[in-house]
């Protein structure tokens, strides 16, 4: 191979590995760290190196499969038609592209193009039997999406029955989304929560409709548009156009903002005008989506592996305005981790007074050459967390300033230190201050020890008078004390010291989750616990042994070896272990559910879905978050998912909650 060539494949797999890494980011964790314009432009790089050297393409290129992964969390589910995703254009000449293509590949026929705003949401796909909604799933891999049923059921938009004489048994597909004025006031209730902020409208949707718990869902602002009518067991009608008119027809909500022309430069025209007014509307759109009329040339067109050949989005550019980089501001995290943030002069992005930014690492800063001083360009593609793009570096007077990652903590003082092969420097200092409130902030959250009412607020006073300095002092805090606090009265004091002790009643699995052992989240823990079943066999595991478990490699068995190596790490769960916490997996040999494998679906009336769970642990038994061959019992309650139909497909033993109760020991 030649030089040259070996500098494509390397600039391939760089490619390769950034648009992974974000592809996780976007479609897994719902955490994007770039925006849509960036990560359109690393997939357009390495789609154009493609197309130059053919012979060069890569086997895990990303642009030999169609995006995305389903959550092991939900069940998953296959869709009734391939759910793929759209081919994006960013100019009239690349859309003048797209019709030329369009009428060669149909022999010159005339051709009807209906256009629709892109709204900037979550797509799902919504299965109707007899008229009844039994199904909603999110695109997922676009063949195998995520079961988000009772998610679906809490938009009230969303019609449970149809109306009589239209769609029956079909398929639908739009995009759940939420409105500007309903992201503002989420992010204002989690900034006082001390939770992140969602960073735009479709991370919000996404982060909603994969909430385990429906009530989360059901709380948030969430609305849908419904574009496609997939399939249908009875005759469709001809066009694209029609099938929306039938759906409407049959109580589906759909855009209002849906045209038909037969010419591509009234559709330029069109999307020309809709760029000017998007911005008046209640909620974001990114685009404009294209689609040809007819669904006998929409099938005689056909499909590429990711896209359909029929239809195409037209990407505005992303809103973007210059500013000055005053300083850079580092926060620092529950690990330790130091974050640098943009700190910006005032300046107004798609009608946001923007002012900070995150810089995610110095390799980031580093790579964009941002130095204080710089005139910069950032973004807000309707995000609410801002980007800068880049320095404009010929605005530049030497004055500028080259920014350099404090070594020190900037909160205690103590030595940053940053580890080979990672991007983050970390403070070392266990006692932080800032590490030691985050760190109670996550030991108290909901799915941790669920101290209700030990809030951020509260969290900051507790820490800065110096009466808890780690997560087992709450457990020593007294009455007069809170009562010294603002805003702690009376009853909320007894409220508060109530939770606490509530709190000890948590089985070792949330235990284990709440030290906030990094890379550990909820069901990591809950696999470490089942394999190891008390602290004290965990804490003397090797890495070898730790790694084996299901779930945890390499990396997530370095940082709990690191965890419980660490002598002021062994020194706090020995103070939890002496308030009462458990240590130890409550499932116990020989019980009466050892070796079973239980799956839940529906919602329970004695008890909540986490309190079954837990009691399937404590007699031995598993759980499971999908129907498999293992599963042995599958736990019915009011409105099942689609988990039941394949449970009774499978021939598995179907349990109503009573059964469950008298199996489990209970009345």
């Amino acid at each position: 191979m030649t030089d040259a060539k070996d500098r494509v494949v390397k600039r391939m797999r760089e490619l390769i590995e950034l648009i992974s890494h974000h592809d996780i980011k976007y479609y897994v964790e719902d955490n994007p760290e770039i925006s849509d314009y960036e990560y359109d432009t690393l997939l357009r790089e390495l789609r154009d190196l493609e197309e130059k050297h053919p012979e060069l393409v890569l086997p895990d290129s990303p642009t030999q499969r169609v995006s995305g992964k389903a959550l092991e969390e939900f069940p998953q589910v296959e869709h009734m038609v391939a759910m793929l995703s759209l081919d994006n254009c960013y100019s009239e000449d690349e859309l003048k592209e797209f019709d030329a293509r369009v009428r060669k590949l149909l022999g010159g026929e005339q051709v009807e193009y209906v256009v629709e705003l892109k709204i900037d949401g979550l797509g799902v796909a919504l299965m109707y039997e007899d008229g009844l909604f039994v199904r909603g799933a999110t695109r997922g891999d676009g063949r195998i999406g995520e079961e988000v049923t009772q998610n679906i059921k809490t938009i009230k938009s969303i019609p449970l029955r149809l109306r009589p004489g239209g769609i029956r048994t079909a398929e639908v597909r739009g995009e759940v989304y939420m409105s500007k004025d309903g992201l503002r006031k989420l992010n204002r209730e989690r900034e006082k929560a001390g939770e992140p902020l969602f960073a735009n409208p479709r991370n919000a949707a996404a982060g909603s409709i994969r909430q385990l718990d429906s009530k989360v869902a059901a709380s948030r602002p969430l609305d849908i548009f419904l574009y496609t009518l997939s399939y249908s067991k009875d005759s469709m009608p001809g066009t694209h156009e029609g099938c929306l008119s039938l759906m409407r027809s049959s109580g589906l909500r759909t855009s209002p903002q849906t045209k038909r022309f037969e010419r591509i430069e009234d559709v330029l025209g069109h999307i020309a005008s809709w760029e000017s007014k998007r911005d008046d509307l209640g909620y974001e759109i990114d685009g404009i989506v294209v689609k040809v009329n007819s669904l006998e040339q929409q099938r005689r067109l056909g499909y590429t592996a990711k896209n359909p050949r029929w239809a195409i989005a037209y990407k505005y550019p992303p809103k973007q305005m210059t500013t000055r980089l005053l300083g850079i501001d580092i926060q620092v995290g529950r690990t330790g981790t130091l974050t640098p943030v943009a700190v910006l002069e005032p300046v107004q992005v798609g009608g946001v007074t923007v002012t900070h930014a995150t810089l995610h690492n110095e390799d980031e800063v580093k790579r964009k050459g941002l130095r204080i001083g710089d005139h910069v360009l950032i973004e807000r593609a309707g995000e609410v967390i801002p980007q800068v793009v880049k320095p404009i570096v010929e605005r530049r007077t030497g004055a500028e300033k080259e920014f350099r990652m404090p070594t020190s903590c900037p909160v205690c003082g103590s030595k940053a230190v940053r580890e080979e092969g990672e991007a983050a420097r970390r403070c070392i200092n266990a006692s932080c201050p800032a590490q030691v409130k985050e760190r109670l902030r996550h030991f108290c959250s909901r799915d941790a020890m669920d101290i209700e009412g030990v809030g951020p607020a509260l969290v900051d006073q507790l820490v800065g008078k110096g009466l808890v300095h780690d997560a087992a002092d709450l457990y020593d805090l007294r009455k007069e004390q809170l009562l010294e606090l603002e805003g702690v009265a009376e009853r909320s004091s007894e409220n508060i010291l109530n939770a606490i002790r509530a709190s000890m009643d948590r089985e070792f699995s949330r235990v284990l989750f709440a030290l906030g052992i990094r890379h550990v989240g909820r069901t990591t823990a809950n696999d470490l616990a089942e394999a190891f079943r008390s602290m004290d066999k965990l804490m003397s595991a090797a890495r070898e042994e730790l790694s084996v478990v299901e779930g945890v490699g390499d990396v997530v068995a370095g940082a709990v070896r690191d965890f419980f190596d660490n002598s002021s790490n062994r020194r706090l769960i020995e103070r939890l272990r002496k308030t009462g916490l458990s240590m130890q997996a409550s499932g116990r040999a020989g019980g009466t559910l050892e070796g079973k494998v239980f799956l839940f679906t529906g919602e329970l009336s004695s008890m909540t879905r986490s309190q079954a769970e837990e009691k399937v642990r404590e007699l031995g038994g598993k759980v499971s978050p999908s129907v498999t061959k293992a599963t042995d019992y599958v736990v019915v309650g009011r409105d099942p998912g689609s988990k039941l139909d394949k449970a009774k497909k499978m021939g598995k033993s179907i349990l109503d909650e009573n059964a469950f109760v008298r199996m489990t020991g209970g009345r």
